[in-house]
């Protein structure tokens, strides 16, 4: 069983869902993929992991990278959760290349390569948004590009972790 609450951000209201294990999705309303991995049947119920989740939030929003973990629990392929695994990785305020993760599961893998694009599909079903941080990943050139939760908010998010701005290529509206 899967249950909901709620986080008002300072960027935009915010679905929290989880089992027992941990928490399995975080969605800002509305965003692409919304609650997509969201049992059907889910109850609305406050737990000691949402008010955790909500402290982790609270000190990130502040402006400060949390120094403590939400339990997680993923729920997708096994390559997906690769992926996400290394996204766990990224440090606050830092950023990695969809090529970066590439190159970092063909060399667990042993393959002479991976798709760039095959990681950036898995990052764009990440349910974990934020604590996750999909946001921290770019383009190869710099650019600021498939953020499930829209542009905007992936500048907010890297501007409030005080993330290099200059170094990054921001498309212009309609081209991303």
């Amino acid at each position: 069983m899967q249950y909901v609450s709620h986080y008002c951000s300072p960027i935009g209201d915010i679905l929290l869902a989880a089992d027992d294990i941990g928490l399995t999705g975080l969605w800002f309303e509305g965003q692409k993929f919304f609650a997509l991995s969201l049992d059907k049947e889910h109850e609305e119920k406050e737990l000691p992991l949402f008010e955790k989740s909500r402290q982790w939030l609270d000190i990130y929003f502040s402006g400060k990278e949390p120094d403590f973990a939400v339990p997680l629990h993923f729920t997708g392929t096994s390559f997906r959760k690769e992926v996400w695994e290394i996204l766990c990785t990224i440090p606050y305020g830092q950023t990695m290349t969809y090529g970066g993760i590439a190159k970092l599961i063909a060399a667990k893998k042993g393959l002479p390569h991976m798709s760039a694009q095959a990681v950036g599909g898995a990052i764009s079903h990440n349910e974990i948004s934020i604590i996750v941080p999909c946001h921290r990943v770019v383009g190869t050139n710099g650019s600021l590009t498939g953020y499930a939760g829209g542009i905007d908010r992936k500048i907010k998010l890297l501007q409030l972790e005080k993330a290099d701005m200059k170094s990054f290529f921001i498309p212009k509206k309609g081209t991303a």
